[in-house]
């Protein structure tokens, strides 16, 4: 899997008696919703499918509510700016932090789209299968398949949401987006209605810690990661920024497509600065 990586340590993770205690109770409460609206969601899902089909009217909400009150749990305040296009399409962000899966579902009934290694990861990877997560191979002999997934899922009306970056990272930056994935929005079947909204995504530490105390890079394991941000006495806030929605058919081709997305985000990234 590729990572990003500029070299630099995060600051090693401290925990003392007051942070395991917050752990435990930030970590239960947690654990609690999710053990009462996961199975629930299971369960839902059968009738679900009976009835829609792929359309998932109803599954959604819980994973919304969930992502919602995990983030309320945290401590994390979102602060959100713009709207969820109404319109038929799929959305593109930054990527910075594990914690982007909670703020960006907690604003909209979306599903993301991962990398394949993310389905074995433990815990994680079974939340995502369950709440409809695509998973991807980036091989460009998977590609045909791959974009005939999107494009069914798309027309089903489900809210895809993309990482062109590819990789997440320290949180202070924005990386070249990847023109791949792109490819499958430009098809016959999607171009002319499809639109993509671009979504700038800016983490903002506590006070007094590492600015880049919400990042996830390069070696980083996610353990550690939880629990240095269930530990913390005081937590950040993170902007969301929804920018206007692109209509796929204005633009002549992928890179064009992706450079627009990128340019919009990265104007988001700079306002959202402290």
């Amino acid at each position: 899997m590729t990572v990003w990586d500029d070299g630099s340590l995060p600051d090693p993770v401290r925990i003392g008696p007051g942070g395991w205690l917050r752990v435990l109770l930030r970590g239960g409460a947690i654990v609690g919703v999710l053990l009462i609206c996961f199975p629930l969601l299971l369960v839902l899902r059968v009738p679900e499918k009976w009835i829609w089909g792929q359309a998932r009217p109803i599954t959604p909400w819980i994973t919304q509510f969930v992502c919602i009150w995990a983030c309320r749990i945290i401590g994390l305040k979102r602060r959100v700016r713009g709207a969820p296009t109404p319109d038929r399409g799929a959305y593109v962000a930054n990527h910075a932090s594990w914690l982007d899966i909670f703020v960006l579902n907690a604003s909209k009934r979306i599903y993301f789209v991962a990398k394949a290694d993310v389905a074995g990861w433990a815990g994680i990877g079974w939340l995502a299968r369950g709440t409809g997560t695509v998973f991807i191979r980036r091989d460009r002999r998977d590609a045909k398949q791959q974009q005939a997934v999107f494009e069914n899922r798309l027309q089903a009306g489900h809210k895809l949401l993309f990482f062109p970056e590819g990789t997440s990272t320290d949180g202070q930056r924005v990386l070249p987006f990847k023109t791949t994935l792109f490819a499958a929005f430009t098809t016959e079947a999607l171009r002319d209605f499809l639109k993509l909204q671009p979504v700038t995504v800016r983490y903002h530490a506590p006070e007094g810690a590492d600015p880049r105390f919400y990042g996830w890079w390069g070696d980083m394991g996610f353990g550690p990661g939880l629990l240095k941000v269930l530990a913390a006495p005081r937590q950040g806030a993170v902007d969301v920024i929804y920018h206007p929605a692109i209509a796929v058919a204005d633009y002549p081709d992928r890179k064009a497509l992706a450079a627009a997305c990128e340019a919009a985000v990265r104007q988001g990234f700079s306002a959202a600065a402290r």
